[in-house]
């Protein structure tokens, strides 16, 4: 009798560290790939984050609050600017109906490439703004900013169209998951 005693208590002690480490494994190993660093944290966003953002304020104080694509012009519109100036200009027209609450900006300023700002009027949804001072801001990149004006994620653009393109789909994803979690603009 204590022979089947001793292993039922046995079989009880075994199921009870069986139980044990089942719910306590998987939370120590959780713990420890935070603390470690051992993936690598969601981020769904598939732009370039800036850290910390570019307050945009000095250039788009009078514009109404809107999420933007911004590009700026250089003084030599290249490839890289062409498929910059396609991609914005797409990403706009597949936004549909919450076209109305994202715009495609391009600044200006007067060192801009004057053959690139006369075939601007190929893309009749991408807007202009002339800026007195040089911005900060990449000529190779195109950047989203947000409705308070702060230029948050960039798009390295490609050389190649078809990379271009690629690319403006990234754009797409994010702008779309921006305005679909936004309530302003």
């Amino acid at each position: 009798m204590s022979d089947t005693a001793s292993t039922k208590n046995a079989a009880s002690k075994r199921t009870l560290l069986l139980m044990i480490a089942v719910f306590v494994i998987p939370v120590v190993l959780a713990k420890l790939a935070l603390e470690n660093d051992w993936f690598t944290k969601a981020a769904t966003n598939k732009g370039q984050l800036l850290s910390p953002t570019i307050d945009m304020t000095s250039v788009l104080q009078d514009a109404a609050p809107k999420w933007r694509m911004l590009y700026v012009m250089p003084e030599n519109c290249d490839a890289v600017c062409e498929n910059a100036l396609f991609s914005i200009n797409q990403v706009w027209l597949a936004l549909g109906k919450e076209s109305d609450r994202a715009e495609a900006l391009v600044l200006t300023t007067d060192n801009s490439d004057p053959k690139a700002l006369a075939a601007l009027t190929q893309y009749p949804n991408v807007a202009t703004m002339e800026i007195s001072t040089p911005s900060q801001l990449a000529t190779n990149s195109v950047y989203i900013v947000d409705t308070q004006n702060n230029a948050m994620l960039f798009y390295q653009i490609k050389l190649e169209r078809q990379d271009a393109v690629m690319e403006s789909r990234n754009m797409l994803a994010d702008m779309r998951k921006l305005l679909k979690l936004s309530r302003i603009g």
